[in-house]
């Protein structure tokens, strides 16, 4: 069942538990992110409003950073063939064709994910919307090859990415 769109001053009337409510699922299993931004308004418009979030997010304690990207899930991981993504990413992770792989592919995607986590300790983020198998894979292949702290802030920058794409599609 489609949302349906809130606008950004209608968000700024909310209480913080209903902000926070509203914007349920932008920031993976991460509710700290809108309860920390919604001091931040009213907000003109989408935009001020993702600039809240992600000033919330980059301004954050280390620990609590780490906790919003360990919070995402592998892509074509564990958690998708268990079906226990959350429906944001169940889409995104779809839309990609994740959820399509050949058995070659499904393999190689395991294979980075251990590898990855391995080097960095925490999962692979990428905002897939607009990508296709073999483009996540390069993806992937490519930032295996990053230092932990820019990798570390490309997993920042691409959660940000995420949420300016999921608010695109919940607030007017």
């Amino acid at each position: 069942m489609p949302i349906t769109p809130i606008s950004a001053a209608a968000l700024s009337g909310l209480t913080r538990d209903a902000f926070v409510a509203a914007l349920d699922g932008i920031f993976e299993h991460s509710p700290w992110v809108a309860e920390t931004a919604w001091s931040a308004g009213p907000f003109a418009d989408r935009a001020a409003l993702l600039a809240a979030l992600v000033e919330a997010m980059r301004a954050a304690p280390r620990d609590l950073q780490l906790a919003l990207i360990r919070a995402h899930p592998e892509l074509a991981g564990r958690a998708a063939v268990r079906g226990e993504l959350t429906v944001e990413s169940r889409g995104e992770q779809s839309g990609a064709g994740l959820d399509a792989c050949s058995p070659e592919e499904f393999a190689q995607l395991q294979q980075l994910n251990a590898a990855y986590v391995a080097r960095f300790g925490f999962p692979f983020i990428l905002a897939v919307r607009g990508y296709d198998r073999r483009g996540i894979i390069s993806r992937f292949a490519e930032r295996l090859a990053h230092t932990p702290e820019a990798e570390f802030d490309e997993a920042l920058t691409q959660i940000a990415r995420i949420a300016a794409l999921r608010l695109a599609d919940r607030v007017a």
